[in-house]
């Protein structure tokens, strides 16, 4: 198979599709693979690693996308990427695509096959390839929150772990999966007085049974989030309904419960948002204020820390990748139902239901 990388081209995206180590297993098994000159720079590996390992490098994305049958990428295609995908085409990505009807509907012209990270999903309901960039952002979310909770950065001025004599900040999260345990554990590991709501009991369980001394739990309802609110300093958005648009748990009229200067960070941004006042904002500017509360909703929180992130997600995204590329799209996802619960949109068509009723669109049977 002909295999294309093209450099990430969304607001600070600094990741890349596949190392150069991920690159080398397509070559030793016969593929070719096409990396987009400079594609991997922001990521530690520059044009040279890539062609050591038998990767032929192409100076634009045009190129990339003209010659790939697959094409290997980390967040969703953007506007400008929309007139290079061709029909038969198979994207391999991010999408997140029932928060987005406009890109919805361009991948559904294209006639191309999409195949979206996020919903690949195992027996166990698990999602191997979203949770080690889960893993990522949970962290890098109590990390931003921290640092937007100082004065300068306009928050009320609170360090997380206080010092003698002064209590720490309050932390309410909400979700416990992988993205809220591990933000609800950096939160720990900085001193803070640490919440973790979540809908699941069993869930609830689990993380009482391991949390540190600083973490507490908590059933997920309106009411009680409203109870919490009032006292919390920080507020970390990590709820998720598989390839579904993400609730609103805090609603406008809850932030007025909040002390002026509190922090959300809406790990969910991607899905939707599950703060009524949340939209997409970026690295370059990160944050805004409703009502008096500092806002963080960065789309590809991962993309700040694209070395690590990339090494992740390449371990997590390179076996799917050699089925598809040793078998075609059509037999490994007919032979792995877990990666056949990554297609999304095929030949014009949804095929995944929570797309589909997300926009009120007719979801077809593949």
């Amino acid at each position: 198979m002909i295999v294309g990388i093209p450099k990430e081209i969304k607001n600070n995206e600094n990741r890349v599709g596949m190392t150069p180590a991920g690159v080398n297993e397509l070559v030793r098994r016969g593929h070719t693979v096409y990396v987009q000159k400079g594609a991997g720079e922001n990521s530690g590996f520059p044009d040279e690693q890539y062609e050591r390992v038998g990767a032929k490098i192409l100076p634009t994305i045009a190129d990339v996308y003209a010659v790939a049958e697959m094409i290997v990428k980390v967040k969703e295609p953007i506007e400008l990427e929309y007139p290079l995908i061709r029909k038969g085409q198979l994207l391999f990505t991010y999408f997140h695509f029932a928060s987005d009807r406009k890109l919805t509907e361009a991948m559904m012209a294209s006639g191309a096959t999409c195949l979206a990270y996020e919903t690949v999903e195992l027996k166990d309901h698990s999602l191997p390839l979203l949770i080690p960039m889960s893993e990522v952002a949970g962290r890098m979310a109590t990390q931003e929150g921290a640092r937007f909770l100082e004065r300068p950065q306009g928050g009320k001025g609170k360090l997380m772990g206080g010092v003698p004599g002064v209590k720490p900040a309050k932390v309410l999260v909400i979700g416990g999966g992988v993205v809220g345990y591990a933000a609800a554990c950096v939160a720990a590991g900085m001193g803070a007085d640490v919440t973790i709501a979540d809908l699941s009991l069993a869930r609830l369980r689990y993380i009482d049974e391991v949390r540190p001394a600083n973490i507490k739990t908590l059933y997920s309802s309106e009411f009680n989030i409203r109870a919490e609110l009032p006292t919390t300093d920080l507020v970390i958005g990590a709820v998720l309904i598989p390839g579904a648009k993400a609730p609103h748990l805090i609603t406008r009229d809850m932030l007025g419960l909040m002390e002026k200067g509190s922090v959300l960070v809406d790990v969910a941004i991607d899905q939707g948002g599950c703060f009524e006042t949340s939209h997409p904002t970026t690295h370059s500017e990160p944050v805004y204020e409703v009502d008096g509360i500092v806002h963080y909703c960065v789309a590809n929180i991962p993309g700040a820390v694209s070395a690590t992130s990339t090494l992740a997600l390449t371990n997590a995204t390179l076996p799917y990748a050699l089925k598809l590329a040793d078998k075609g799209w059509e037999k490994a996802c007919a032979e792995d139902e877990a990666l056949c619960k990554g297609l999304n949109v095929v030949d014009g068509k949804i095929v995944y239901p929570a797309v589909a009723e997300a926009f009120g669109l007719p979801c077809e049977k593949i």
